[in-house]
């Protein structure tokens, strides 16, 4: 769907920042800081400022023979950065190939597939504090407060904080994560078996997502619509009494984590479509835009999902994008 900003601008260098913060557009308000835009559902126009972070720069900060670690500016494409790290021998980041938006969005979404979540390879995140004329500010891993598809930038530091750079560190000695989902399946089709590289199980990662997620350039989504909801053990072995099938996954202490795209799937919703509005056929997470569908259709659809498993299962589903 189409939609407007009432103002728009792009930072390409941290020097433009103060001149920024103190512009009349931004004053004024609201503000909305974009990375790739591939994590938000407009719902209507912006009647604010919107900035494109397009900061940009990959830094070797420290190497020995061991691990690396490396400075990534918040406007790089994350699945390019994450191949830019396999070309040079450091592994970490492979399981989280072909995830779409950027380098800067990774620690507010701790972006995570296939056992792997991003928080793992952090060390630091750059920030700028908008409250303090853009001054730099390291948040170490712990002072992120890390969550399931969650982290302090989503709270208290959200509207202060601008993430401008992340530093990974990642492995010159790689332990493959191949045991979640279809990844040992696919790099058996691929011939590759226990001498897997790092690469390798980036390409069975890339093999799995094309093959089950469609292209945003080609079919309007936004990945997956709906988190894995995350319930109490004791509420998770009722539903499991009635539903053994269900897949489930511990989640921390007195806590089970759900598919989110099961519970969509069996409650008959996978492949439905209202209008231009629909369910992909071969993933219900994901929610597409079959041609012509506003923001607001596509938003009606994820409520009607969210009362369908409710009605049937009991269990609320949270949407993984920023709904505007």
């Amino acid at each position: 769907m189409d939609v407007r900003a009432a103002v728009f601008c792009e930072l390409s260098d941290l020097t433009q920042l103060p001149a920024l913060l103190a512009s009349e557009p931004y004053r004024r308000g609201p503000v909305l800081w974009l990375g790739g835009g591939s994590n938000l559902l407009f719902t209507g126009d912006y009647p604010g400022l919107v900035v494109k972070v397009a900061l940009t720069g990959i830094t070797v900060l420290r190497e020995d023979d061991d691990e690396v670690v490396v400075e990534a500016a918040a406007g790089e494409n994350w699945h390019g950065f994450v191949q830019h790290t396999l070309a040079q021998g450091w592994a970490g980041l492979e399981n989280l190939s072909l995830i779409p938006g950027t380098v800067g969005a990774s620690p507010i979404q701790n972006i995570g597939a296939y056992g792997v979540e991003v928080k793992n390879c952090i060390t630091e995140v750059v920030c700028a504090d908008l409250h303090d004329d853009g001054a730099e500010r390291l948040l170490a891993t712990a002072d992120c407060r890390f969550g399931y598809r969650d982290s302090v930038f989503k709270h208290e530091a959200s509207g202060r904080l601008l993430v401008t750079a992340v530093r990974f560190r990642l492995s010159k000695r790689p332990q493959l994560h191949t045991g979640y989902g279809d990844i040992g399946k696919e790099l058996a089709a691929m011939g590759k078996g226990d001498g897997a590289s790092p690469r390798d199980v980036s390409e069975a990662v890339i093999r799995i997502r094309s093959a089950k997620l469609p292209d945003p350039l080609e079919l309007g989504n936004a990945g997956s619509f709906f988190k894995n909801p995350i319930i109490d053990a004791g509420a998770a072995e009722a539903l499991l009494a009635r539903h053994p099938d269900l897949p489930h996954y511990p989640a921390g202490a007195g806590k089970t984590k759900l598919a989110a795209g099961w519970l969509i799937d069996r409650a008959g919703l996978k492949g439905y479509r209202e209008g231009d509005a629909g369910v992909h056929a071969r993933q219900a997470l994901v929610l597409v835009n079959y041609g012509h569908a506003s923001g607001r259709e596509i938003w009606a659809l994820a409520q009607k999902i969210q009362a369908a498993v409710m009605e049937r299962y009991g269990v609320q589903l949270e949407p993984e994008p920023l709904v505007l």
